[in-house]
């Protein structure tokens, strides 16, 4: 029978985060959570739009448990402000949906000084997870979900000599080695995770072709350039929900027989209920993920070292 938000455990007593909250997959992620009794903080640039999402939320379900927080991935001043925020108000963290993402925009620079789609859909994220991963060891069951896409199959290898694209960008390239980074770094976290005996899990999902209002905004920041209008039309078409697109990641993030290192799809690769699939051999080697972890680090100036914060929550 095929898993469904119904199948979501109970969540009372939980807190989960979930960063670009305010619509879309975030906004179904976190509508779910919190019907089943998590408090789920809503991390969102725009807090305009979150407020709108907060309240869709609260008229289905006036009991929903929700706080909201301002989080630009795409500087790290916001980032640290905001995890200094939630973990000073909730030092336990049981779920971290790493959800928040560009696509193919012109190039264009985060704050920090890097390319926009790496800085936001990969470093912040980066960022984000190592500031909150004491407060993730604190739950006796956290969990960390990664959103990646079939797109990172068009980035190629890691660009380790320009991973920003200062020289012949290219937006869905670009999108695509963002999307493999994400991939990379859930894997790799749980690699470190198991390796320092601790109960945190990191997976990752990828929703499939859903209906979102991430290919309208790609349309609107590139002018419409015919790819990002074809895939704007097409998934009007024959998109799914957000609220079906979103059940990967529900799953990964909740479902009590998930293991950590796992990725989660929808069925026929990009349509279909959230099921368990296996990872290319091709996009798991070692040497790969060491390799964006290392740049990961030195671009960001943050150590994440999982071992360090493991023994110090001990």
């Amino acid at each position: 029978m095929a898993w469904t938000a119904d199948d979501i455990p109970d969540q009372t007593g939980r807190v989960a985060v979930v960063t670009g909250a305010n619509g879309g997959l975030g906004l179904e992620t976190a509508r779910a959570l919190a019907g089943r009794g998590a408090h789920v903080i809503m991390a969102a640039r725009n807090l305009d739009k979150a407020r709108s999402a907060e309240q869709a939320i609260l008229r289905e379900n006036p009991a929903a448990s929700l706080e909201m927080q301002s989080l630009d991935l795409a500087s790290l001043d916001s980032v640290g402000q905001f995890a200094g925020t939630v973990t000073a108000s909730h030092p336990v963290i049981d779920i971290l949906v790493n959800n928040a993402g560009v696509m193919a925009p012109p190039r264009r620079e985060t704050a920090d000084g890097f390319e926009l789609q790496f800085g936001t859909n990969h470093l912040g994220h980066f960022v984000l997870t190592a500031l909150l991963m004491p407060a993730l060891l604190r739950s006796n069951s956290g969990r960390v979900v990664t959103v990646t896409s079939t797109g990172r199959h068009t980035g190629g290898r890691l660009n380790v000599e320009d991973p920003h694209y200062t020289k012949d960008y290219q937006p869905w390239t670009s999108y695509g080695q963002s999307k493999m980074a994400n991939l990379h770094f859930a894997v790799e976290l749980n690699r470190r995770l198991q390796d320092a005996g601790v109960a945190v899990a990191s997976l990752v999902a990828h929703p499939g072709f859903s209906n979102t209002d991430l290919q309208a905004q790609s349309v609107e920041a590139t002018g419409g350039g015919w790819s990002q209008r074809f895939f704007h039309a097409a998934v009007r078409r024959v998109g799914m929900t957000p609220a079906r697109g979103a059940l990967p990641q529900l799953r990964a993030a909740s479902d009590l027989g998930a293991q950590g290192g796992e990725l989660y799809t929808p069925r026929w690769v990009n349509w279909g209920p959230p099921v368990r699939r296996p990872i290319l051999a091709r996009s798991r080697k070692p040497e790969d993920m060491q390799a964006l972890w290392e740049l990961s680090e030195r671009e960001t100036g943050i150590a994440f070292d999982v071992e360090g914060l493991a023994k110090g929550s001990r």
